[in-house]
């Protein structure tokens, strides 16, 4: 009989607020953060300090890594928040429910850089494969691909009512192009480095763009065809000036707030300069200041010009009276932010969170922390972290308590204590670098192992080290409890293992406090076992009558517990070993090495029953299954491996991990596991009650491999070639995927079975007309529908994103087959976008064969009669619509006693006389000064 094991899935994932290679956004309500973590992203209130909604893709794995995020102001967009994945695929996410509602693939690397249009009902995204593809929000498809950069397209941003898009890029140009016409109407370059993030200003007056350079380059923005002579024909952006920037670093991003009046430089480094935008009649107030000062400066001059006999040229009235305004007048620096840690991405909330300020900024820094300052024009001060829900380093070693109710992770300079069915953090405790732990028998206490070689105990009720005992001279990298002879772990202390080539046993004491009546728990060091290398890794048997030694010199030596004489010698590894574990029976003995390969041995007599190539990179660490041989394995290659030692059969390989696992920890049950990576993430790892088979297992493995060759070859055949790249809209903005294989098979079988059922129709008409007509048995396949429903039902079944590329996969007899079908269609109104989409696709792709085709002459002129008609009978009725809703709103608006349309205008209106005024107030106190001067003088 074929032998069943139990499957184990992913389950929960915690310990990542915000992972590095993401950016942070805000959602469309301006209330919570978007911060990309992993494979999954959340949205945080910040007040609270908690995640309200989390997004995760329906499988894990590192190829699903969020790379950018993206949000839509507009109220009307329904998927109003997108993101860039690092396999090039693009999902768009429900706000408030967190659910995923399309995913859409045509980029062949990761997505860079995500922007929605003003309207919300189109999204711009750039990618390393040098292309921008724009994709339509509401029918979950793309729209068109725009293609002239040379590298990683790096910003994207949106200009006149999204009618236009601009891209910059690291081939240091910045793209603007035509949305309409699908082309690109201006280059500009001037950058001396790579263009890594740019932004327009709310009102589109200003465009800055940021790269390695020292300055910022500042552009204005065309507002009108008629504006000015000295703008060229095409042009939509001019360069306006530079401003010089603090840091010598990079920009990484730049971006306006809401208002317009601040932008913000991020560098890749530690700080993020805020500049002052003025407006006009701000900025001519500060250069007519700079012509005055000018003034003085060149009279002064001129006073000494004239003694020494030179001549000055003097300043023009009509520069005195109407200066220019140049950059400096518009930007000035107001602040510096210096934050504790690198910062990866910054975001400017929409609405601020405190009042009186000029700006609310949250950033993302690369220790897995979220904060946010308050910007004001005398200082920038921090509001809220966010950094209780995960260390700030990699995770080193994972242990729960006899419970498993407790987990305890440390890292290099705390230990956390977690809830690990819920994921949520109890306790944060300061520590060393701690690279093993154990729970103390009664689960109150905790030992840690750091790398300094301290022991130190921890309190887990009030959360705080109670003691830190010098314990070895090297870093310890073993602590491991001593079990009864009953196999259960019990009070008989523990074993230390360090790089000082000690093997300590301790014993647990309880001792009184000196400032009350309570005892606390500390521990004496008993015996030690010296060896001659390094102690890598300890292990005990179950009935504490061996103890296992692992060396640098890539031996195991087993001993005797009792009088700790030399048992057995397990020699074979060509690299040391880093972990092993033996079995809850102790029959066998488990180890994994730097050398990638676990070995089984015999606990009797030292044999070596297997040697695996377990991972494709060092073993970090293996764990048995108690009261079973099935054991669990994890290493630097990321993945988790899960296998039966009877057999030596590899059952399970589980994905999920972003880098190398270090650590491992399996429930007394063997109902989940919990992993520990340098991504700084912590796994959970679920039993389920699906049984699995070593065979499907296998096949299932080859089928991966497979397929993953197979998408290569795709790849390379229709990759982009290293010449000049085509400009402009080239190309479907879709990407052959296993989906769109699948939904063509799927569309030619229909199509087939389709026909056959129209066959066997006509053929019972006829059967019926000489007399001779049974009852006819319709194809069940069917499923009661006409041939025409039946195919239109699965062609409707296709997401909209994979139709094109599904369309082109069909032969041309396949597609002559579907456009027959296409006249019966288009008179359902519901269909009749689709059956324009479809008849476009097809027309565009087999134009030559219709056009020679005798039989599809007579087909295309029906349809073009008809599409027409039809699609003209909709643009009407949505026409109709729009006019009956602005009507309805205009009667809103003249019941209304303040109409909010006009707000915005009535509040510019105020400013500006109020600016007025105090032009005035100002003038008025420098002439009274001026009056009481000459008085005075007089």
């Amino acid at each position: 009989m074929v032998k069943a094991y139990l499957r184990y899935e992913p389950a929960l994932t915690f310990g990542v607020i915000a992972s590095p290679e993401s950016n942070v956004a805000y959602d469309p309500s301006g209330r919570r953060l978007l911060a990309g973590a992993l494979d999954r992203f959340a949205a945080w209130d910040l007040k609270r300090g908690l995640p309200s909604v989390s997004f995760a893709p329906s499988s894990s794995s590192p190829s699903l890594a969020v790379s950018c995020v993206a949000s839509s102001r507009s109220a009307a967009a329904s998927s109003s928040i997108a993101s860039g994945h690092a396999d090039g695929s693009i999902r768009l996410w429900d706000a408030e429910t967190g659910a995923c509602e399309a995913t859409l693939h045509g980029h062949r690397s990761a997505a860079s850089a995500l922007r929605f249009a003003p309207s919300g009902a189109v999204l711009a995204s750039g990618s390393k494969d040098c292309d921008v593809i724009l994709w339509d929000v509401v029918a979950q498809a793309g729209l068109f691909r725009l293609r002239g950069h040379r590298d990683q397209v790096t910003d994207l941003v949106f200009l006149d009512s999204g009618k236009k898009l601009v891209s910059c890029s690291k081939d240091k140009f910045i793209r603007v192009w035509d949305l309409d016409t699908q082309h690109c109407l201006q280059i500009v370059g001037g950058h001396r480095s790579e263009i890594w993030s740019m932004d327009v200003d709310p009102n589109e007056r200003f465009l800055v763009s940021g790269s390695a350079d020292p300055e910022l380059r500042v552009f204005k923005i065309r507002q009108s065809a008629e504006e000015g002579d000295d703008w060229s024909k095409w042009d939509v952006l001019k360069l306006f000036g530079e401003i010089p920037r603090q840091s010598k670093e990079r920009v990484a991003t730049v971006r306006f707030n809401s208002s317009g009046g601040l932008v913000a430089c991020q560098v890749a480094g530690k700080t993020v300069d805020f500049y002052r935008v003025l407006d006009e009649t701000e900025a001519a107030r500060k250069a007519k200041r700079r012509m005055h000062r000018k003034k003085e400066k060149a009279l002064a001059k001129s006073t000494v010009a004239e003694g020494n006999g030179t001549v000055i040229d003097p300043i023009s009235a009509q520069g005195l009276q109407n200066p220019a305004v140049i950059v400096t007048d518009v930007f000035k620096l107001l602040q510096v932010l210096r934050a504790t840690k690198k910062i990866c991405s910054i975001a400017f909330s929409p609405s601020n969170l405190s009042k009186g300020c000029l700006a609310t900024l949250s950033l993302s820094l690369n220790n897995n922390m979220l904060e946010t300052y308050s910007v004001d024009s005398e200082k920038v001060s921090k509001m809220y972290s966010i950094e209780m829900h995960g260390h700030r380093s990699d995770i080193r070693s994972v242990s729960l308590n006899s419970e498993d109710n407790l987990l305890m992770s440390t890292s290099h300079n705390a230990v956390k204590i977690w809830n690990p069915s819920t994921g949520d953090c109890l306790r944060t405790i300061d520590s060393g670098y701690g690279l093993c732990s154990a729970f103390v028998p009664g689960n109150r206490y905790a030992l840690v192992g750091t790398k300094s070689g301290t022991l130190e105990v921890i309190d887990i009720a009030s959360g705080s080290s109670i003691e830190a005992i010098e314990a070895h001279a090297g870093s310890i990298r073993s602590i491991v409890l001593i079990p009864d002879e009953d196999g259960t772990v019990g009070a008989r202390g523990f074993v230390t293992g360090s790089a000082d080539h000690d093997v300590k046993f301790w014993e647990y004491q309880m001792v009184q406090k000196p400032d009350s009546d309570s005892k606390q728990l500390t521990v004496a060091n008993v015996r030690t076992l010296q060896m001659t290398e390094d102690v890598l890794a300890v292990s005990v048997s179950p009935n504490g009558k061996f103890i296992a030694v692992a060396l640098l010199d890539c031996v195991v030596k087993v001993y005797h517990m009792d009088t700790l004489k030399f048992s057995l010698s397990l020699y074979g590894h060509k690299l040391p070993v880093l972990c092993m574990d033996i079995s809850s029976d102790g029959a066998l003995i488990v180890t994994g090495s730097a050398d990638k390969n676990l070995k089984i041995w015999g606990m009797d007599f030292g044999d070596c029953h297997k040697s695996i190539f377990a991972h494709a990179d060092s073993v970090m660490d293996v764990k048995f299954v108690y009261k079973t041989h099935y054991m669990f394995s994890v290493g630097k290659d990321r993945t988790v491996k899960y296998w039966d030692a009877d057999k030596f059969e590899l059952l399970l390989t589980l994905e999920g991990h972003h880098a190398q696992v270090w650590c491992l920890t399996i429930s007394s049950r063997g109902d989940f596991i919990v992993t520990g990576s340098h991504d700084r993430s912590i796994r959970r790892w679920d039993r389920t009650e699906e049984q699995l088979f070593i065979e499907e297992e296998k096949e299932k493995r080859l089928e991966e491999t497979f397929e993953a060759d197979l998408d290569n070859d795709i790849e390379h055949r229709y990759g982009q070639k290293d010449d000049a790249p085509d400009e402009g809209s080239v190309a479907v903005p879709g990407r052959k995927t296993k989906e769109t294989v699948t939904s063509a098979d799927a569309i030619m079988d229909a199509l087939d079975a389709a026909e056959e059922e129209q066959k066997r129709i006509d053929q019972h008409e006829e059967e019926q007309r000489n007399g001779r007509g049974a009852a006819f048995q319709p194809n069940v396949i069917m499923q009661g529908r006409s041939p025409s429903d039946y195919v239109l039902n699965v062609i409707s079944n296709v997401r909209p994103n994979d139709l094109e590329q599904a369309l082109l996969s069909l032969p041309f007899s396949d597609a002559l087959k579907l456009m027959y079908y296409l006249k019966e269609w288009s008179l359902v109104p519901s269909k009749v976008e689709l059956v324009s989409r479809i008849c476009l696709v097809l027309l565009q792709t087999h134009h030559n064969q219709l056009t020679t085709t005798p039989s599809a002459r007579s087909l295309l002129t029906e349809l073009k009669d008809i599409l027409y008609h039809k699609v003209k009978e909709c643009k009407d009725t949505i026409g109709f619509n729009l006019a009956a809703m602005d009507h309805l709103k205009e009667l809103l608006a003249m019941r209304s006693d303040a109409p909010f349309r006009d707000a915005k205008a009535k509040l510019m209106e105020i400013r500006q006389e109020q600016s007025k005024r105090s032009d005035k107030s100002d003038g008025n106190e420098r002439r009274k000064k001026k009056r009481k001067k000459a008085s005075g003088e007089s």
